[in-house]
């Protein structure tokens, strides 16, 4: 039986040799969804443009076209209404599947995402691919756990590599897509699941690769790496980023907030006028459409000046967050890296003309924003850094990259802002009406889980019987320096200690949210 405990932790066991299968074909699998996803969105762009061209001038042709953005947000709105957790970017949902908050319905979520996404892309959203990559990655990984059978615990670490899958085969960036898995999906790091999910993710990369080339995404050049003179600027670029990713994530949660507010919206009423805020600026400023790609080849080659970079950065930001706050099937990824870019491109001309920057590190500095941005609105440092030098294809700028992104990261703490994703999250929850999570409905199978107690923790130095375990908590295995004992009452828990707990389905959310804090936190 799957739901017996002797089952359970055998399984667990032999995890390191299954899971380097499982991931291997969970990133081949992934991995070929997320590029026919990616090629689907490529050519939605091209239409968008053809269609722009092809209306303009034209009073009858842009009365059709709107009719047809019209039909595309009632069709979204009826897939969203089917399925309601494709909505937003996808990453909050298989963050909150993972940690045992929710369930998702694979089976609806892979078609419904695919197609709602290539919709609000084609339509000219202020979109990014990287957050429905990473849904339909983790989605992907469930729908092959569930096609063999696979217990519970299994599937999480499935869905984990699904997500790595999604992210690498979205940005041709497999470290970068192992470490925001890791950091931001899983929250955890264990042999098993590291070397599962950098499986997946070589696997995704190497396939979408081998099919559309090995070129980075952004395909502009560093001529230098930045002098160390220059290095105060990007302290003061830092405290700019995180200020503003601040503000970043305040606008993104007020915009949906807004939008709840006239009773007479639905879903299908806040994604029309995202819909027709895009065929608006697709005829006075269509450059801010979409992603946003070719904003920053603009930007690298030196063809915006300061005026127009400012004017870009409003307007994008403003149509980011109707575009996102409407609930549309979209991530914000991409675009706030891009928002990134043009406050380090602003910030490297005002430099040139006050502080006697050389012009040829304005593109340094447009990398370097991209980071420090990244980081202080999704609060994950290390897949900053990754993603930016893997998306850039340079090495070179890792010391700088890193001072603007720590910077960042302590001024987005300071500000006391919540990470996006979490905040997101916490409104899903609160959309479904405030349940506990230990009333999510599953099947009885056990799950473990893995937790580091770290530095300062209120666990170290007790022993096992001295400790209030949360609720239908059960302490399985202690790993100490390499090595798994068996925990007993009297056993001293100490700092590095690495406990796998097992708990009910049901009870997994609430049971990761205790230890968490045990593990986590001195209180």
């Amino acid at each position: 039986m799957k739901n017996n405990t002797s089952y359970t932790i055998k399984r667990a066991q032999r995890f390191p040799v299954i899971l380097i299968g499982e991931g291997l074909l969970t990133g081949a699998a992934g991995g070929l969804l997320v590029l026919l996803y990616r090629v689907a969105l490529t050519y939605g762009g091209r239409w968008l443009g053809f269609i722009l061209e092809y209306i303009s001038g034209h009073p009858v042709r842009i009365f059709a076209w709107f009719l047809a953005l019209l039909a595309m947000a009632c069709i979204v709105g009826r897939l969203v209404k089917w399925e309601p957790m494709i909505s937003g970017s996808g990453i909050p949902q298989v963050e909150g599947e993972v940690t045992g908050k929710f369930i998702q319905k694979w089976e609806k979520v892979l078609p419904a995402k695919f197609i709602g996404g290539f919709l609000c892309m084609f339509a000219g959203l202020s979109l990014g691919r990287e957050g429905p990559s990473i849904q339909l990655g983790a989605m992907t990984g469930k729908g092959i756990s569930r096609l063999f059978g696979r217990e519970k615990t299994e599937e999480r670490f499935l869905m984990t590599c699904g997500a790595s899958a999604g992210l690498a085969a979205a940005f041709h960036a497999p470290l970068a897509g192992m470490m925001f898995a890791l950091e931001e999906i899983h929250k955890g790091f264990s042999v098993s699941i590291m070397i599962s999910v950098m499986t997946a993710s070589v696997t995704s990369d190497y396939i979408c690769s081998h099919i559309i080339g090995l070129d980075p995404v952004f395909r502009f050049t560093l001529k230098e790496a930045l002098p160390q003179n220059y290095y105060w600027l990007l302290l003061l670029l830092g405290i700019i980023c995180g200020a503003m990713g601040v503000f970043y994530n305040w606008a993104m949660l007020k915009i949906q907030d807004l939008y709840k507010k006239p009773k007479f919206l639905n879903e299908t009423g806040r994604l029309i006028l995202a819909f027709m805020a895009a065929g608006i600026l697709g005829l006075i400023m269509p450059s801010v459409l979409g992603s946003g790609h070719e904003l920053i080849v603009t930007l690298t080659e030196g063809k915006m000046v300061l005026s127009l970079i400012i004017l870009t950065f409003i307007v994008k930001f403003l149509f980011s967050a109707v575009s996102f706050g409407s609930g549309a099937p979209g991530g914000i990824f991409f675009p706030l890296l891009i928002l990134g870019a043009m406050i380090g491109g602003g910030f490297a001309m005002i430099g040139v003309r006050l502080f006697g920057l050389d012009p040829i590190y304005i593109n340094n500095f447009i990398l370097l924003a991209m980071a420090g941005y990244f980081t202080a609105i999704v609060r994950a440092p290390i897949t900053g850094i990754i993603l930016l030098f893997e998306m850039s294809g340079s090495v070179s700028q890792l010391l700088s990259l890193s001072v603007v992104s720590v910077t960042a990261y302590i001024v987005a703490t300071l500000l006391k802002s919540e990470p996006i994703y979490e905040s997101l999250l916490d409104r899903i929850l609160q959309n479904q009406g405030k349940k506990p999570v230990s009333t999510v409905k599953g099947s009885g199978q056990k799950v473990l889980d893995a937790f580091p107690i770290m530095n300062g923790s209120v666990l170290a130095k007790k022993r096992v019987q001295d400790i209030n375990w949360p609720d239908n908590c059960l302490l399985v295995a202690l790993e100490r320096d390499g090595k798994e004992l068996i925990p007993k009452g009297k056993t001293q828990l100490m700092t590095g200690d690495v406990l796998t707990v097992m708990t009910d389905e049901r009870d997994a959310g609430y049971m990761h949210d205790k230890m968490e804090k045990l593990c986590y936190t001195s209180y």
